[in-house]
């Protein structure tokens, strides 16, 4: 099989694994919130594309993110430029009734900048639902290769250059590392400590532990 035609049945289409793993998050989520409907949702570090799939659509979505807002917002929805560890007070006083990441934590700068997204996703609302990859699943999720996130630096960046599953492929080194550096897996210790006051729920894929959830239901 072509590498073109297994990164399309493994990330590119609307059929792919990805896409089959990404909706089955979405019920999972609606199962957990099954009042989501009715919801004002802040999405920290997430896209508008989340919600125009999800498998049921909160009343009303703010998005926020490093990235210029797209030129076409729909009535239910905000876009915020902002940063998720440094929120403008107009977005950190706001009224949400539910918290939702989806594979940001991991990519946020470190330590001291996840704890900062940790409290403002607990400080936002009284609910919240944050997911990151698990760091112990055998294959790493953004470039979908095998071990990749136990390489040292040189060779993680040398397989982001040449890798071709990987979801923004490069070919520049500066770009590849700029990449791995801003990729950290996380385990248990970590989220638990970054959420103690949730419940941790585990993804898993063939038994194995592929995410993890730190969810709060209700204050």
């Amino acid at each position: 099989m072509g590498h073109n035609r297994l990164r399309h049945r493994l990330v590119d289409s609307d059929q792919s694994w990805s896409a089959r793993q990404r909706r089955r998050r979405s019920d999972w989520l609606a199962r957990t919130f099954p009042d989501i409907g009715d919801m004002h949702v802040v999405d920290l570090g997430g896209r508008l594309g989340t919600w125009h799939r999800a498998t049921v659509r909160p009343a009303r979505v703010t998005v926020v993110n490093l990235e210029q807002p797209p030129a076409s917002v729909p009535e239910w929805a905000h876009v915020e430029q902002a940063d998720a560890c440094d929120l403008p007070p107009h977005v950190a006083n706001g009224t949400y009734d539910l918290v939702f990441s989806n594979s940001v934590l991991e990519h946020v700068g470190g330590h001291e900048r996840r704890l900062r997204f940790a409290a403002a996703a607990r400080s936002l609302a009284d609910r919240h639902w944050v997911q990151t990859p698990y760091r112990y699943f055998p294959i790493e999720p953004h470039w979908i290769a095998p071990g990749m996130q136990f390489l040292p630096v040189r060779l993680r960046t040398a397989l982001a250059r040449r890798w071709p599953l990987g979801h923004k492929p490069t070919r520049s080194h500066e770009a590849a590392i700029h990449q791995v550096l801003w990729t950290e897996l996380l385990d248990r210790s970590q989220m638990r400590h970054y959420f103690p006051d949730s419940r941790m729920l585990v993804e898993r894929v063939v038994g194995l532990p592929k995410s993890l959830i730190a969810v709060r239901t209700g204050a």
